[in-house]
């Protein structure tokens, strides 16, 4: 893996393509890679190590998707998105009635990983224009009944060319979607530190 991370940084630097552009070229490879692993739809509270803990990696939700491609590129959402929160608990969601962090779920929410992006000035206008959306972006929809969903958005297009594909996980595992504009989008993140 590190040795394609090289070779992409050196191609993507070689046709100008700048560091952010590269990383998300890269976070794109990461969740196609994932769409590889069985994963079945698990949302249960795990206990994981930190930093750099995981869920079974049979096991997983839609955040975990996210996680997990950040994590091939080196970044790890876990402890990123903790360490913010115990700083700045105040700014984040309550809807889960906690009166503090709790390094083995916070990451793993998906309002919180859409606080996190926004702190970090990642947030992207929201469009109903699919060529708006980047290879390696990050996209949150509402589903409706105060559920909401993440996935990242790859450089594969659907069969009518018009708009990439995604990876999610919403109760199928890991897996490469045409669903772009199926539900509300609520959110849209481009995030590379």
């Amino acid at each position: 893996m590190k040795k394609a991370l090289l070779i992409v940084l050196l191609l993507g630097f070689a046709f100008g393509f700048s560091q952010t552009e590269v990383a998300q070229i890269d976070l794109s490879d990461g969740a196609l890679e994932l769409t590889e692993q069985n994963v079945i739809y698990d949302p249960s509270y795990f206990s994981i190590d930190y930093p750099n803990g995981d869920v079974p990696s049979d096991k997983g939700v839609c955040t975990d998707v996210v996680i997990r491609a950040y994590r091939k590129i080196g970044i790890d959402l876990q402890k990123e998105v903790h360490e913010d929160m115990k700083a700045n608990f105040s700014v984040y969601p309550k809807n889960w009635g906690l009166t503090f962090t709790d390094k083995n779920i916070d990451h793993r929410r998906v309002p919180n990983l859409m606080t996190y992006f926004k702190r970090q000035g990642a947030e992207k206008p929201i469009s109903d224009n699919p060529e708006d959306y980047a290879s390696g972006d990050v996209v949150c929809w509402n589903l409706g009944g105060g559920t909401t969903h993440i996935g990242i958005v790859v450089g594969k297009k659907s069969e009518d060319g018009n708009r990439n594909l995604i990876v999610h996980n919403i109760g199928g595992g890991q897996v490469l979607a045409d669903c772009f504009f199926v539900y509300t989008i609520i959110g849209h993140y481009r995030y590379k530190p």
